[in-house]
This record gives C-alpha cells, structure tokens and sequence, in this order.
C-alpha cells in the first residue's frame, strides 16, 4: 500500500479513487459555476482516504485533529454538493442520523448493508450472487445505475453480548431461587 501525503498533512493511499473523484469535482464545479475552493478539495480527500461509512460530524473532528480547520456548516453544506454532484452517497440506516460513503467514479459498487439493531454498526457487503440477482432485473422505463439494499438484524459483537447478559441474569434468578429455597 502506498501512503502518501497531501496537503494539511492528511494521508492518502493512493490516486487511484482520488484523482477521478477530483476531476468530476472540478467539471461538476466548472459546470455550475461555483468556487474551486481549498475546503472542497481538503474534504473530498478525506472522504476518499477511506472506504468507511461516515458521519458528518466525525468527518469534521477528523479534519480538526489533522490541523485543517473549516466550520461544520461549511463541511455539512459540501457534502450535500458532493451528493449532488455524486460523490458521496447518503444513507439513513433506521433512526440513526445519516451516514455517507464515497462514490468512486466510473466504478459500479453495489453493495448492501448489513445494520445492528442494537448498537447501530454498518458493515458494507459484496454478495456477487445478489448483485447478479439485482443486475438481471429489467425495467421497462428505469435504468438501474447502481442498488443499495438495508439488512437490519443483530452483529455478532452484540448477539454475545445479549447472550452473555441473559446467561448472567439465568444465575442470578437460579442464585436468588436457591436461596429463598433454604430459608
């Protein structure tokens, strides 16, 4: 893995997803005639220096720690151009706040997401089977670009912890009948 550093001191892996984005940036800024700013630029780096859901709020604290200061309303504000423009993609996984990927440009990246209901982690999965499914499907006046499909359930992080939690209270309740039962 390459690992390079662009300016503000962030970290890139690589130009690969980068540099696309960075030109239909550019041409959809061109386009609409609005400003080519630094801010706008810093920000869809950071957002292509991972493949990771995000929120915006975390996207903004990640910015300030790595020294590039730029207000919230300015970050909330530049991903709704980037979803515009289809950079970024916004998802709302049940009721928690929205989250968002990258869009990487000229790649088809359908994908579903697989939601815990009990802690709220997104994990992003390729099933080739199920987007071959989904591909196959025609419609007579839509054409499909990509899908996105919501799996709600309970990780496996949380089905031990539930699992040991209702193991503690089985002994518990056992302890408390023992010992109403020898008195």
């Amino acid at each position: 893995m390459i690992l390079r550093i662009f300016a503000h001191g962030m970290a890139m892996k690589d130009d690969k997803l980068y540099t696309p984005a960075r030109v239909a940036l550019t041409a959809y800024l061109k386009g609409k005639k609005m400003r080519r700013t630094p801010e706008r630029y810093a920000i869809l780096e950071k957002i292509f220096s991972t493949d990771a859901h995000f929120h915006v709020d975390d996207l903004h604290r990640k910015l300030e720690a790595e020294g590039y200061h730029v207000s919230l309303s300015t970050v909330y504000a530049t991903i709704q151009l980037f979803v515009e423009a289809g950079l970024v993609r916004r998802h709302q996984f049940g009721n928690q706040p929205a989250q968002y990927e990258r869009v990487p440009q000229g790649v088809n990246e359908s994908h579903h997401h697989l939601v815990c209901n009990v802690c709220g982690r997104v994990r992003a999965v390729k099933d080739p089977t199920l987007i071959e499914l989904i591909g196959n499907l025609r419609y007579p006046t839509f054409k499909t670009d990509f899908f996105s499909l919501y799996v709600y359930g309970i990780c496996s992080r949380c089905q031990k912890k539930l699992k040991k939690e209702k193991e503690s209270k089985a002994a518990t309740s056992t302890a408390k009948k023992k010992k109403t039962q020898n008195h």
